[in-house]
């Protein structure tokens, strides 16, 4: 909701590497899905904030959120499968 820093982004998105977060912000930037403000200033201040385009995506988004959260369970144990087959097949 709003503008965000990019300290604050990477603290909400723990455990994504300030490279990847670097990459994806500008990903998203070209694609239209985000809006990267610079304000002159010393240190200078950096701020990311959804478009219209990339507000679209939030209802989609909570349905694949709210997806994993119900499935969790079946994936992990699909995983486990998954795995033991690969091991057995070595």
């Amino acid at each position: 909701n709003g503008a965000s820093r990019f300290g604050r982004l990477r603290q909400t998105l723990a455990g994504v590497s300030e490279k990847m977060l670097t990459q994806t912000l500008r990903t998203l930037e070209r694609d239209g899905l985000v809006r990267r403000t610079v304000y002159p200033e010393v240190p200078p201040h950096v701020e990311y904030e959804l478009t219209a385009l990339g507000q679209t995506l939030r209802e989609p988004l909570k349905a694949l959120t709210e997806w994993s959260v119900v499935h969790i369970e079946e994936v992990i144990t699909a995983r486990g499968e998954y795995d033991d087959r690969a091991e057995r097949t070595r």
